[in-house]
């Protein structure tokens, strides 16, 4: 099997041609592999979302390692990403001529024993305006922070198969997070002076057309809101599709929309998802980057630990310290969250606070601005500290980085060594018989997911 030798320029202008299970088999390097493999893809695929493009295809996958491509497990269904049950399930679904309809139903009972929506994103992080209007298009659980979810947003240049976010692509509408209504934001934001931070995020907001993006971040500039001090926008786009930022056809216009937002005084964060290495050797990302920065917006990267992808202390080193050379800035190393394909992509928290602290001693200070291993669970960002030994006991150390509640946040607590613990379920209290924060949680929070 050949590398594909495409050539893509930095000044090129170029068309986005996207694969999903529709059109994935004419992929000439699909096309080598066996029909049990291409098989294999279009069972995860029914459950799981699936979609990559031409360029991830041509310029990202090394078509030489295959099966074990970082970039190609990273966008590919692999057999192993749904649990042998729920694969069987469906291979014998789609083997025995179900139709379009019987497919869904499959695949939906499915997709409701992989917990959907983790962390209470449903239950507890929907707010709502006085007037008791619920905004299902966005979420605020920390204090600081509101994510918001334009409609125009709820999907990706390619989807990453360790997505938590999977429930908003696979036509399961009512799991979908989605606002139209940029005046509610702005109301939302008045009726909270806590909130200084608003998160574009989605789907990826980049792959709006820049002319419906600014008529979002217009309304919030327009509002001049005095607790309004950053707009965030997380964003795969950079490496799965950097034309966007070069010659799009909106390119120039979304670079210019960043630097009004810049210029208004507001500061401008590009929380950049980077999962491997290998998405910063292209001369058409490098590219993006510089562009970007020139606006005067500021890069952080964030990357969930993988199994099959990224659990290779050496490779994070290499790739902070080449964020830092690029002018980015490391900001977080994250646990996958307990969805989807956990059991695929998971690593044990001990395992992974050993990769971080390896990783995190070859890097200088620079580079040392990247916090982690970190769980987004339903207390808060949990952060895995490591283990230590208190009277004879080895435990593992933790706070939390952000809380449900701001007081819990830098508390120090700690759980009983589990060396196969993968989310802060498996762990149980070193001392006593809860954590510091489940009462809180219990008593303020009267529909308790999952920790």
């Amino acid at each position: 099997m050949t590398e594909q030798q495409a050539v893509w320029s930095i000044n090129e202008t170029t068309s986005i041609k996207s694969y999903t299970l529709i059109n994935f088999r004419t992929i000439p390097q699909i096309q080598q592999m066996s029909e049990e493999t291409q098989f294999e893809m279009e069972v995860v695929g029914n459950v799981l979302p699936f979609k990559t493009n031409n360029y991830v295809v041509e310029q990202l996958i090394d078509w030489n390692n295959i099966p074990n491509d970082p970039m190609y497990v990273l966008t590919f269904p692999q057999k192993g990403m749904l649990i042998p049950e729920h694969y069987d399930k469906m291979a014998s679904t789609l083997k025995s001529g179900a139709d379009k309809k019987e497919i869904g139903r499959v695949a939906n009972d499915i997709r409701l024993q992989l917990n959907p929506h983790p962390a209470g994103q449903m239950e507890l992080n929907v707010p709502q305006l006085k007037d008791g209007t619920k905004l299902y298009g966005m979420q605020h659980k920390y204090d600081e922070t509101c994510l918001f979810f334009p409609s125009q947003s709820q999907t990706c240049h390619a989807y990453c198969t360790f997505c938590f976010r999977w429930p908003q692509f696979v036509g399961m509408d009512e799991m979908k997070f989605a606002m139209r209504e940029g005046e509610q934001l702005v109301q939302y934001l008045k009726e909270h002076p806590e909130i200084s931070d608003v998160l574009f995020t989605g789907g990826d907001p980049m792959i709006m057309k820049a002319s419906m993006f600014s008529v979002y971040t217009d309304a919030l500039l327009d509002a001049k809101l005095p607790n309004l001090k950053t707009i965030r926008i997380g964003t795969k786009a950079i490496s799965y599709w950097p034309y966007k930022f070069l010659t799009g056809s909106d390119a120039d216009e979304t670079l210019k929309n960043f630097e009004k937002i810049v210029k208004s005084g507001t500061h401008l964060a590009i929380m950049a998802h980077f999962n491997h290495l290998t998405e910063l050797s292209t001369d058409p990302i490098k590219e993006a980057i510089k562009r970007i920065r020139k606006t005067g917006a500021e890069i952080r990267t964030q990357s969930p630990l993988l199994a099959h992808i990224n659990d290779d202390a050496n490779m994070w080193a290499e790739m902070w310290q080449k964020q830092v050379s690029l002018g980015c800035i490391p900001y977080y190393m994250f646990v996958v969250r307990d969805t989807g394909a956990q059991h695929y992509f998971g690593v044990p928290l001990v395992k992974a606070e050993k990769i971080f602290r390896s990783a995190f001693r070859q890097v200088s200070g620079l580079a040392r601005t990247v916090r982690g291993p970190s769980m987004s669970a339903t207390p808060g960002k949990v952060h895995v500290l490591g283990v230590s030994e208190i009277n004879g006991q080895k435990v593992m150390a933790l706070q939390l980085l952000q809380g449900r509640e701001s007081e819990w946040v830098g508390i120090p607590f700690f759980a009983k060594y589990d060396e196969n613990a993968i989310w802060l379920d498996d762990l149980k209290p070193a001392f006593g018989d809860k954590f510091f924060f489940e009462d809180d949680l219990n008593t303020k929070y009267k529909k308790l997911p999952k920790l």
